[in-house]
């Protein structure tokens, strides 16, 4: 074995190092090691049973489930930023592996939806040709990066294996019920059979269930069912042609996907109610290991308050609000209904009552006119835009009146823009004096405003001389008593309770809690998702479709897009690609009660379905007989110490999906736990969302992006072709011609160069600018560290049986305890930083580096660079994996600094550093510091008052 200097080699000239680390050899090696992790089935994860089982002392080891969010296969091919995640993943998964556990690590592709379908749309070619052209192209591009996925368990959701159990999982839903007693789901032939029993009574019907007809018991159900189709407001998109779920809305009231107006339409369509499961998500959270920015943000979209619900009395019906102020009752001098109230119509009036203000009518001759020109003017805005803290409220009279319960008062009732049905009932007491929309609306439209809860500062309780409304929680009512009830001299808290109480015996209303999140809507207008496995008898009342029926697969159809219209025309309504295929949308067909002619829902499912349960079918991918084994889902994702709920170990992904595909995946989880499909109620036990990587993007005097790559910089200003172009630090991607792929990257230094280089560049969790020129500061890393074990002139290898020096093995101990830790708490880029550190020690030394030195290095540098430490750990000899060896383990001794610098100040001065030992007491040190000559100098004979230690670090002298 040769000797050779590896500092001298790095002065050894190209031409005469053909062994040197260039990126052609970084090709070969990689393109060699990964057709060997390929071939080995280096990263197969064992399950405990079933046709992917393995090694039962592999099993026997702690498990370790790692996954990233799934990626959407683009056309475009991935850039440098997208990999970003799924690096760090595997960086942490190979530690992982070699630390002691049986790692899980794969990946699938999320592969319905938007892009693919506007592909095919455009250019006549099915959506599957296009999705799995671009499969393909990403597979490729994520093999280049070597991660080290287990490949049979990958999948897409648009194989009908994988969605047949989408569509399962819908029917689980469909055929389920939330019992609020029980607080959980059950099947819905329980309520079936409470119903049938007598056990619960049929809500609205005074007729036994046995007595009420098909279409009655159908609708019924529905009312109960955890997946259902209603008749509801939901948020039309005329340009996409299809309808948006509230996550889809932009804050500017236009959709997601192609910004184009929203509008309030009603349409029948499927929902999931996830609204029942409101209290759970909330609870649950506090058990997650998740960012607390990610925790808030779904607490906020969930929106927990609680209040009181009030019937208010109207033509011998009622309105029921919901308040978290009952306290005011006494203050409600009108009602406001959201515009789209089913009760609107119902108690408008013919005519304008006598006496009504001219302030109130909005200018029309009778309630019908007002409140259909005020409809359609609140159709075209957002729920925010509706919502805006805007001066002037606008809102029409309906002509009606109701009654205040607590008075007896008749009061009249509005619609008004600002108040939404997917808030509460869609209704709200006004109390002007108590709230600042309500006090502005009161003034525009000339109504009257009292006080009900006593000012703390010296307006007084004359509401005519109010600039605006006054709102405490902490003041006590007053003009709030009646012969029935008295709150005056209460405080809120007290009046809240008895005003409720007294609803309660009054059999007016109650104590209840309110979420502002709403039902999830299910359905898209679309061909590319799955199809639902339902059919409609001819009466139209839903059928379920068989499990033996599923996958129920797309149907070919000759025009892939929804009909789509003038994105300003709120007056449409969605036409389906599906319900253009009429072989498939009328069949007959037999579901146990005999032939039967049915048609299919042509509706598809949302985008979201398929990622809401992908975490279960990578554990037991090939499985057509259940969703997934329970012994397999219990010992991947089972509740254990530290983790209640159980679920995945590590969840990588981008903190914009805080509410949508969280919160859905979230639902479904609950669902199979509580009907006994997995032991684990929540899918990702820890999340941690990845930072950006930016890129400057260079617009010319128009506006227009010009291409990164051919800007240059001259004086501090930058140009293309000639023209001075503004550069912003912003998104990477194709439109803004700034991306970088990794396949070029990849090409100029190697894949392990580029895996470095996005792990160093910050921290994990921190957006960070794109500089390609820097990418070689970690390719001169390896180059280094091949030197340092491989000779350049040769292709030998230079280590020796030589025992190390006491500064190596201190550097060496030092660098594994620290990239162990940072590798764990998943600090990247400051283990890249301790092992270029104790690297750069290694090539100052000088000298042929001893194995026991070498060998550790390699291991430590493999999770991060994990091709080139595979070729360095088989030319030290060894004919096993890298990938499965033991992570080295510092020796503590050498740990622990051999001596640290104390720093002894005299009034707040160093007079002097002293190295002493790490254990040092602080008895010994200050006897130390008083011994020492510098210190009997400085203090020149005064006395000492006082003396402070720290030891080891520091001693601070105070003289008399």
């Amino acid at each position: 074995m040769s000797e050779t200097n590896p500092a001298a080699a790095a002065a050894v000239p190209a031409e005469a190092a053909p062994h040197r680390y260039t990126a052609a050899v970084a090709a070969d090696i990689e393109a060699r090691w990964q057709d060997f992790w390929d071939a080995e089935g280096t990263y197969a994860a064992p399950n405990p049973k079933g046709d992917l089982a393995g090694d039962p002392a592999v099993v026997a080891r702690p498990k370790k489930f790692i996954m990233d969010m799934f990626p959407y296969p683009s056309g475009a091919g991935l850039h440098v930023g997208h990999p970003l995640g799924y690096i760090a993943t595997d960086v942490y998964a190979r530690f992982q592996r070699m630390t002691g556990h049986n790692v899980l690590h794969t990946l699938g592709f999320d592969a319905f939806g938007l892009p693919a379908e506007q592909h095919a749309v455009q250019t006549g070619e099915h959506p599957r040709v296009t999705t799995e052209a671009a499969i393909n192209n990403m597979k490729a591009q994520l093999r280049r990066l070597g991660l080290g996925h287990d490949k049979r368990r990958s999948f897409a959701t648009i194989d009908p294996a994988y969605y047949k159990w989408t569509q399962w999982i819908f029917l689980q839903i469909f055929n389920s019920w939330y019992d609020d007693e029980a607080k959980k789901a059950r099947p819905i032939s329980e309520l079936i059979a409470q119903f049938e029993s007598g056990e619960r009574t049929v809500p609205g019907h005074t007729r036994a269930w046995n007595e009420l007809t098909a279409d009655e018991r159908a609708d019924v159900l529905s009312e109960f069912r955890l997946a259902y189709a209603s008749d509801s407001p939901v948020n039309w998109c005329p340009g996409l042609g299809t309808v948006l779920a509230n996550e889809e809305v932009t804050a500017d009231g236009r959709s997601e996907r192609g910004n184009y107006p929203v509008f309030k339409a009603k349409l029948r369509q499927w929902n999931m109610r996830i609204t029942a499961y409101a209290e759970r998500l909330l609870e649950d959270l506090d058990e997650l290991d998740w960012p607390e920015a990610i925790k808030l943000q779904q607490r906020n979209w969930i929106g927990r308050s609680e209040g009181a619900r009030v019937d208010f009395p109207i033509d011998g019906e009622h309105i029921t609000v919901f308040t978290t102020r009952p306290d005011t009752l006494f203050g409600a001098t009108y009602m406001v209904l959201a515009p789209e109230h089913p009760l609107v119509e119902k108690f408008t009036p013919a005519a304008w009552p006598e006496g009504t203000h001219e302030a109130w009518t909005g200018g029309h001759a009778t309630p019908a006119e007002a409140v259909a020109a005020y409809r359609a003017q609140a159709a075209s805005k957002s729920d925010v835009e509706r919502q805006a803290e805007a001066k002037d409220k606008t809102g029409v009279f309906t002509g009606a009146f109701a009654t205040n319960p607590v008075d007896g008062e008749r009061i009249p009732v509005f619609i008004a823009d600002y108040v939404l049905m997917g808030y509460g009932t869609g209704a709200i007491m006004a109390v002007p004096g108590h709230d600042a929309r309500d006090f502005e609306f009161a003034r525009a439209f000339e109504l009257p405003i009292r006080c009900v809860v006593e000012p703390s500062d010296d307006r007084g309780t004359d509401t005519s001389t109010w600039d605006d409304a006054f709102v405490s929680y902490d003041a006590k009512l007053v003009n709030s008593s009646s012969d029935d009830v008295r709150l005056d001299g209460l405080g809120v808290v007290d009046a809240k309770a008895r005003i409720t109480e007294w609803l309660a015996r009054k059999g007016i209303g109650e104590g209840t809690v309110n979420f502002r999140l709403r039902d999830w809507l299910f359905s898209r207008q679309r061909y590319w998702g799955e199809p639902f496995p339902i059919v409609y008898d001819e009466d139209g009342i839903a059928h379920a479709l068989p499990e033996s029926m599923l996958p129920l697969e797309l149907p070919e159809v000759e025009d892939y897009s929804p009909r789509t219209f003038d994105p300003d025309d709120a007056d449409t309504q969605p036409e389906t690609p599906l319900s253009r295929n009429e072989e498939w949308v009328n069949v007959t067909l037999d579901l146990g009660d005999g032939p039967k002619k049915y048609r299919r829902e042509t509706n598809t499912m949302p985008n979201w379905a398929g990622s809401c349960w992908y975490e279960f079918r990578y554990l037991d991918p090939h499985n057509d007989q259940q969703l997934v084994d329970p012994e397999i889902e219990r010992y991947w994702m089972g509740p254990r110490a530290g983790q209640p709920h159980g679920g995945v170990d590590l969840y990588v992904g981008g903190a914009e999906h805080a509410v949508l595909h969280l919160l859905y995946a979230r639902f479904w989880s609950k669902v199979l736990f509580d009907l006994g499909h997995v032991s684990s109620a929540e899918p990702f036990h820890k999340l941690f969302n990845q930072g950006m990587i930016q890129a400057y993007v260079y617009r010319d005097s128009r506006g227009i992006a010009v291409p990164a790559a051919e800007v240059e910089e001259r004086d501090g200003a930058y140009y293309h072709q000639g023209e001075k172009v503004s550069r912003l630090l912003g998104k990477m991607g194709k439109s803004l011609k700034n991306a970088v792929t990794p396949d070029e990257i990849a090409a100029e230094y190697g894949a392990d160069t580029l895996r470095l280089y996005e792990m160093a560049m910050g921290p994990l969790d921190v957006s960070r600018p794109w500089d390609t020129r820097a990418v070689v500061g970690q390719f001169r890393l390896l180059q280094r560290l091949w030197r340092n074990i491989v000779d350049e002139a040769t292709g030998e290898v230079t280590v020796t049986d030589a025992e190390p020096g006491e500064d190596t093995l201190r550097a060496l101990n030092k660098a594994i305890d620290g990239v162990r830790q940072d590798l764990e708490g998943l600090r990247f880029n400051t283990a890249i930083a301790k092992v270029t550190e104790l690297n750069n020690h290694l090539t100052k030394a000088g000298g042929a580096l001893p194995r026991s030195v070498a060998e550790p290095l390699v291991l430590m540098a493999a999770p991060l660079a994990p091709h080139i430490a595979e070729e360095l750990w088989h030319k030290l000899g060894h004919t096993d994996s890298v990938v499965h060896q033991d992570f080295p383990v510092a020796d503590p001794a050498y740990v622990v600094d051999e001596t640290v610098t104390c720093v002894v100040q005299i009034k707040g001065k160093v007079k002097a550093r002293l190295e002493v030992p790490p254990s040092i007491s602080d008895e010994e040190l200050e006897k130390v510091a008083l011994g020492d000559e510098r210190v009997v100098a400085a203090l020149d004979g005064a006395g000492i008052r006082k003396v402070i230690v720290r030891a080891p670090k520091l001693v601070n002298i105070v003289p008399a």
